[in-house]
């Protein structure tokens, strides 16, 4: 029986010609994450392992971007242990305010992912990495930990479901749309420990930050990761961002899928994820009239440059809703800076928008647009659980840039076309 492209990784990293579904194996590790709210248990853990240092001070990412700047004493408490530790053990990938980004858009940009590669994160968005080929997942501070310690993880291998992805979107869809297209389609444990492998001449339609918002939400429909194969586009962009070498991996012929679902691009209308699951969603021909007091375009998921070159070109020349909050959060340093060079910046402020630096804020309802009891967000974060941005009867609806810019503009749901 032939293998899928995730467990053609696996079987690589676990020094075996073939692995088949469901067999446990432990895998070497090319690059370990945590961040500013998950290293410090691991952090913990590993002291307790009495280990002589780590496995690779040069395999090792710690990102503060969660709670940073800091907004509390006990986020300041955080970032304190994760940055002595980063001291200690010389890590060479520790980044702190004035270097990161958020941790999902920081890492590709980088370098530090690249394809073949086997990656664990102590976060569940660590999925996001399939974009370029690579076996990458979420998981617990204590994996992390000892991901750390021995540079090998633990893996049950996971069966697949195969995305044929065929036709050409319209002007206004997005990677945002597909993810959520196809979440509303299988459902939030569609794709329970399973990997969900994109393939099709559909692809070549799909730019390398919609392939990043894919891969990022895959854990949205309970995926163990997502995945794309290399074309041209991803070489490129691995070899502007990073200088290590890579390994493509493709499906055998004869590889087994549990389910196959093709989805054509052409047929996709800009889509939004009602309150108060991600697989919620209706089309923005579908949504009624729901009036919203927040705006937030940003996040691992949307932070992009692609994400902000969209929001600008439909705000520009126009003013944010009155008593409407719209907060933009650039994921990078880098980004930012293409953004201020661009006049993206200067097109929010004028629309009455904020910019803020790079962190992960609102999104978990961190900090930079916690809601109120009552108040409904449009965001381009991926989640939208009860009280994840904040008081447990807000209200988070999920869409795209395009779909956030032209809400803030309207101050309710609206598509692109409804402004421009």
């Amino acid at each position: 029986m032939g293998m899928t492209m995730t467990q053609k990784i696996l079987a690589a990293h676990a020094g075996l010609d073939s692995v088949s579904a469901g067999q446990l194996i432990e895998a070497d590790l090319d690059l370990v994450l945590g961040n500013d709210i998950t290293s410090p248990v691991a952090i913990h853990e590993i002291e307790k392992m009495k280990v002589d240092g780590v496995f690779d001070k040069d395999k090792i990412a710690l990102v503060m971007d969660h709670f940073a700047p800091n907004k509390d004493i006990k986020s300041a408490q955080h970032c304190k242990c994760v940055r002595e530790f980063a001291c200690k053990h010389e890590i060479s990938n520790y980044f702190d305010v004035g270097e990161m980004g958020i941790e999902h858009a920081l890492l590709p940009e980088q370098g530090l992912t690249v394809a073949g590669d086997v990656i664990i994160g102590a976060d569940s968005h660590t999925c996001t990495y399939g974009a370029l080929g690579a076996f990458s997942t979420g998981v617990g501070s204590t994996d992390m930990a000892a991901g750390m310690a021995t540079g090998q993880a633990w893996f049950k291998v996971p069966s697949a479901i195969k995305f044929n992805i065929v036709g050409k979107p319209a002007k206004w869809i997005s990677g945002k749309d597909v993810i959520l297209h196809i979440i509303g389609m299988i459902g939030v444990d569609g794709a329970l420990y399973r990997s969900m492998e994109f393939v099709g001449e559909g692809i070549q339609y799909l730019t390398m930050d919609d392939r990043f918002t894919i891969a990022n939400m895959a854990i949205e429909a309970g995926g163990k990761n997502g995945i794309f194969p290399v074309d041209d586009l991803t070489r490129t962009y691995m070899k502007e961002h990073s200088k290590r070498p890579f390994v493509e991996y493709t499906a055998d012929e004869d590889a087994e899928y549990d389910e196959e679902y093709t989805i054509d691009l052409s047929t996709l209308k800009p889509t939004v994820a009602f309150p108060h699951l991600p697989e919620n969603t209706r089309t923005i021909d579908e949504v009624g009239d729901v009036k919203i007091n927040q705006v937030v375009i940003g996040s691992c998921t949307n932070g992009r440059m692609d994400d902000l070159r969209i929001a600008a070109s439909i705000l520009k020349g126009k003013k944010v809703a009155k008593g409407l909050r719209v907060i933009v959060i650039p994921a990078t340093q880098k980004i930012y800076l293409q953004a201020m060079e661009e006049g993206l910046l200067r097109t929010f402020i004028e629309a009455g928008a904020i910019v803020s630096t790079p962190t992960c804020g609102p999104c978990l309802g961190g900090y930079m647009g916690v809601l109120a009891e009552g108040e409904r967000c449009v965001s381009t974060t991926n989640r939208n659980f009860v009280g994840r941005m904040g008081h447990v009867e807000s209200e988070v609806y999920l869409a795209s840039p395009a779909v956030a810019a032209a809400s803030a503009i309207t101050g309710k749901i609206s598509g692109p076309d409804e402004v421009m």
